[in-house]
């Protein structure tokens, strides 16, 4: 029997490089001069912190973030965004929390749109990853293009292909 995994995850270290290369842009553009603005990351809590002296340049912070991570081939659809909250200082906080695995629901979705295409597959749900097994590799490439060509609202990666 030929299986692989499909799962959601996120390499928390291109990330930490992404906020990182943020920050220095951050305190080196002239826009920023003279302000509060800042980030951070929780590596532990797997949040990102932002503090913004006002809502553009909460934006501005939003764009440099989303173009370090788009340049280290993150999927951006892992970036679940907080509320805008006003902090002291007149700064606007804000916290995103990074998705790093997938969730019930999520793996429902995946299961529901396999089952949907009819594929000659297994299907099962691991915790936070959904395995699928076949008798026909082509069987699984044909699963893998499938969901690949699906829309869906998580990013999703495949691992641990055995034939």
């Amino acid at each position: 029997m030929a299986t692989f995994d499909i799962v959601s995850e996120i390499d928390m270290m291109e990330v930490e490089n992404s906020v990182n290369q943020t920050e220095k842009e951050i305190a080196q553009r002239f826009d920023f001069r003279g302000g509060k603005s800042s980030i951070e990351l929780d590596k532990v809590g797997k949040k990102i912190k932002i503090i913004a002296d006002d809502d553009m340049k909460l934006r501005s912070i939003h764009q440099i973030l989303s173009s370090k991570m788009a340049k280290r081939n993150l999927d951006l659809r892992s970036l679940k965004y907080g509320k805008e909250e006003a902090a002291s200082g007149n700064t606007i906080r804000q916290t995103i929390e990074i998705k790093a695995a997938m969730e019930k629901e999520e793996a429902k979705e995946v299961t529901k749109a396999i089952k949907d295409a009819k594929l000659k597959v297994q299907v099962e749900i691991q915790g936070d990853q959904v395995r699928v097994i076949s008798k026909s590799i082509d069987e699984l490439q044909a699963t893998i293009a499938m969901l690949k060509g699906k829309e869906l609202k998580f990013p999703i990666q495949f691992i641990n292909m055995r034939a």
